[in-house]
């Protein structure tokens, strides 16, 4: 069976003194220096006793470390466990009882947040070609049989029950290889690389496509639009993220004197993790002077399942077309469908195993010929593009009619001053209504009067917000999508 390392072998064997891996703080890691430093990390587990099955939780940012630690998992047939390192102790202790890991790494040189959890696990200092990590071996732990499952991403949350989605060597050799191609990465290509690697976009898109595609990924573990606009200015070719950043970039831009971006080596921008609306796509486009591409996936798909190749200045703003082997099916029977419109089912190669110890979980989204219910509610054009509704449990159902957030969210998204804003709906008197967050920059909010008139020129009236709550700041994941089941507990004051 080909091995999800296998990507970090045949590039060392192609390009082995080329540039893989700039560390945020500039240490730079050629193929055959990685290869090193992941060998090293190997020997470091065998003799810690991880043996194929079990599973080895990394507390992680973006570094050199976490990606020699990943591949030294997957040669030795471990299960990567990556866990972003900044979450709080009670999160990640969920973690740690529902994957039972037989060792924990932690990414200590490399983020403060990893240093505190590895002194609560009273985590020994180790070395090597990978620099500086600790190492614990917090309990007893029994490896599983399935040699198919290479990672273990567990979803975004901060109560219940974890849920870890087993991912595949052959879901993650498909997710790069697709995402080369795509992306058209090849060595000599630079890939922005912030988005974590405990998630989908970050492991599978960025770092894993960029190892095939023996290119080079400059990574980041926080984000920073100073530092961003610098390497824009250098030799970044390649700018995936999602919209926040893109927004406060094009900010930050302005707030120098600026229209646009004047890169000289851009090539490729998209953006993940929330629909794009005709307006912004339109402003974004006159920004970077680059068509700006889409795509849709989820953790459970570990890659994407539809991607665009658009040229610039089109009009559309779907999230493209399957991707070869994967088949997409909308079903009009779901709560909210009809007329076109249905819960998202999607198959192939992508698709992941299953959830971690939760066989009911995984019966309820997975059936016996390998369809996922994503819980998204979409919808073809003429040209079978997807386009993206929202997700099932956000649908709002105001007054007797359904409200699709990404719809309202567009609409607003569309006023000048928003930098983004996201919509859910709040039970007020018996009826569910219509609430959206804006954030604006400092210095320059709208009125809740101007959204208001605003959105009343380009909603019907049961789709405009009874509330609207302006702030500078959305609560988001690591990887910059925006958690929308805490919107209503953080701004609950501002509701009252």
């Amino acid at each position: 069976m080909e091995r999800w390392d296998n990507l970090l072998t045949q590039s060392v064997g192609r390009v082995p003194d080329r540039t893989a891996l700039i560390d945020g703080s500039g240490g730079l890691f050629s193929y055959l220096a990685l290869e090193r430093a992941t060998e090293e990390m190997r020997a470091v587990l065998l003799e810690a006793g991880v043996n194929p099955g079990d599973r080895v939780l990394i507390l992680l940012e973006n570094c050199a470390a976490a990606v020699a630690s990943i591949f030294a998992c997957s040669r030795i047939g471990a299960w990567a466990v990556p866990v972003n390192a900044r979450q709080t102790a009670p999160e990640i202790d969920r973690v740690l009882t529902h994957a039972r890991p037989r060792a924990v790494l932690a990414t200590t040189a490399a983020s403060p947040d990893a240093a505190r959890h590895a002194r609560r696990l009273e985590a020994a200092e180790i070395f090597g070609a990978f620099g500086s990590m600790h190492l614990a071996m917090p309990f007893p732990s029994a490896p599983e049989a399935d040699d198919r499952v290479a990672a273990l991403l567990y979803t975004t949350g901060t109560t219940g029950e974890p849920k870890g989605v087993m991912i595949s060597h052959a879901n993650l050799l498909y997710g790069a290889r697709q995402a080369e191609v795509f992306r058209g990465l090849k060595p000599g290509k630079i890939l922005y690389g912030v988005a974590p690697f405990t998630h989908v976009m970050g492991l599978t898109s960025i770092m894993s496509a960029t190892i095939c595609a023996g290119a080079t990924a400059r990574l980041e573990t926080r984000f920073s639009v100073e530092k961003l606009y610098t390497e824009l200015q250098r030799d970044m070719t390649h700018l995936p993220a999602v919209p926040q950043m893109h927004a406060l970039l094009m900010g930050h831009v302005r707030a120098l004197g600026h229209d646009r971006l004047d890169s000289p080596t851009l090539e490729y921008v998209s953006s993940g993790g929330a629909p794009l609306d005709p307006e912004w796509k339109r402003r974004a486009e006159a920004f970077y002077g680059l068509p700006l591409q889409n795509g849709y996936g989820l953790t459970e798909t570990c890659s994407a399942v539809t991607v665009t190749w658009n040229k610039l200045g089109s009009p559309d703003v779907s999230v493209g077309l399957e991707l070869p082997e994967t088949r997409i099916r909308i079903d009009e029977a779901a709560p909210g469908g009809g007329e076109g419109t249905g819960e998202v089912l999607a198959k192939g190669p992508q698709i992941m195993l299953g959830y971690y110890r939760n066989p009911e979980a995984t019966a309820a989204v997975l059936d016996a010929d390998g369809w996922l219910r994503t819980g998204d509610l979409g919808a073809f054009d003429e040209g079978r593009n997807l386009h993206i509704k929202g997700r099932l449990k956000e649908l709002i159902i105001h007054g007797g009619f359904n409200v699709y957030p990404p719809e309202v969210e567009a609409a607003l998204n569309e006023h000048p001053q928003v930098i983004q804003c996201a919509v859910v709906g709040m039970m007020i008197d018996g009826d569910e209504k219509v609430v959206a967050f804006v954030q604006a920059a400092a210095g320059n909010l709208p009125t809740e009067d101007d959204l208001r008139a605003f959105a009343a020129g380009r909603l019907a009236g049961y789709k405009r917000p009874s509330r609207i709550v302006i702030t500078q700041d959305l609560p988001a994941a690591p990887s910059g999508k925006i958690l929308k089941a805490r919107l209503l507990e953080t701004f609950a004051d501002a509701l009252a």
